[in-house]
């Protein structure tokens, strides 16, 4: 019996959508209404989702740290030791009370600027990483927003504290925050509630999302005049991580609001598919003398997270017919789903039943009905 391989395509397309159930999101097409000057937002793969005012250029507050804790322990290992300058108890503002002169590890002083978003923290780095000298490091801030692709933004100070020239934008602190989340030790600074430093000092994060909203990852608060209430953040849920910054609120609290809203509003965007079944029957192939057909099934499930309004592509290829015996379990083809030009999920195709070749008698008998038959058409 000719073996002959042809693929067989079945083309699904599957369109999937979710409501917002976001309070302050709207209309879809629209994107949300947030109590912020400026927002953005980016999925899982870094696509847009929100944006408003995103690439305006504005001061970010302590958004700046993360700069910060990213040059210092690029630049610095974090069991070094670091004697606190005495210049840095001069910055004021928020403060993790560090003692001109105490040693701390570089690790507890990127904690001490991340967490409670000391300003002396990130003095005392500036001034260890800098070689004592605020302008060199602010030099590495720069250089690294420029390897980011930070077009909107220009540092003058590691702290954030209001000053001509120094700033960025909901766009330019999203993409550095997802960078940032990108490094284990920062990601588990961002998600801390509260930071113990050496000496017993017990500091609480300055972020109240950590302890309000199970679905947020971490991230950074800012506050100053020029920057209003301001923060860039991630949540997870479903599968999916959303990242985004609001800037400009005018209360700590619509701060928050504008925060959740932003993400909650990213994840109601995606949802968890089962985008290949377990035992679904994908395909028929023929057999030969006479016997039934075969069905493919899927060996697997396979599951994924995907947005809303994307169209996904169902291929099966497996041959036309195969050739007998075939056992239940055989492999006989696959199964993918497209999203676009990636591959989303793939599994094997695999005989759901035995089908036995016949013996010499039942071939014989196939081969003469089946002339039979061709004859008959032929003459009637």
């Amino acid at each position: 019996m000719r073996k002959a391989l042809l693929a067989f395509l079945a083309l699904v397309a599957l369109l999937v959508f979710v409501q917002a159930s976001t309070a302050v999101a709207f209309a879809r097409d629209q994107g949300p209404r947030l109590p912020a000057s400026a927002w953005y937002l980016v999925g899982p793969d870094g696509e847009v989702l929100a944006a408003h005012r995103a690439r305006e250029r504005r001061a970010i507050a302590s958004i700046t740290k993360l700069m910060t804790a990213v040059v210092a322990i690029e630049h610095a290992r974090l069991s070094e030791t670091v004697v606190v300058d005495r210049r840095v108890a001069a910055v004021g503002e928020s403060t993790a009370h560090l003692r001109p002169g105490e040693k701390l590890a570089v690790a507890d002083l990127v904690r001490a600027t991340l967490v409670p978003s000391g300003n002396d923290g990130a003095l005392a780095l500036a001034y260890y990483v800098g070689g004592g000298s605020i302008a060199r490091f602010v030099e590495l801030m720069n250089a690294k927003a420029s390897e980011l692709g930070l077009a909107d933004t220009t540092f003058r100070n590691p702290h954030g504290l209001d000053e001509p020239g120094h700033l960025s934008s909901a766009r330019d602190a999203t993409v550095l925050l997802r960078y940032a989340l990108g490094i284990p030790f920062l990601r588990d600074a961002l998600g801390r509630e509260l930071v113990e430093l050496p000496g017993g000092r017990v500091v609480p994060t300055t972020d109240d999302l950590l302890a309000s909203w199970p679905r947020f990852l971490g991230g950074k608060t800012g506050h100053t005049g020029d920057a209003g209430w301001s923060q860039a953040g991630a949540a997870a849920a479903r599968g999916a991580t959303v990242y985004g910054t609001t800037l400009g609120s005018a209360t700590r609290a619509h701060r928050n609001e504008a925060l959740r809203a932003l993400l909650e509003y990213g994840l109601d965007r995606y949802r968890r598919i089962a985008a290949i079944v377990s035992g679904r029957r994908y395909a028929e192939v023929e057999t030969g003398y006479g016997r039934p057909a075969v069905a493919l099934v899927a060996l697997r499930a396979e599951h994924r997270t995907v947005r809303d309004d994307v169209a996904l592509l169902e291929r099966v290829v497996a041959p036309s017919s195969v050739t007998l015996p075939v056992r239940a379990g055989q492999r006989l083809g696959t199964v993918e789903v497209w999203r676009g030009d990636a591959l989303l999920a793939s599994a094997p195709l695999v005989a759901a039943e035995t089908v036995t070749e016949p013996g010499v008698v039942g071939k014989v008998f196939w081969y003469v009905r089946t002339t039979f038959g061709n004859v008959w058409e032929l003459v009637s």
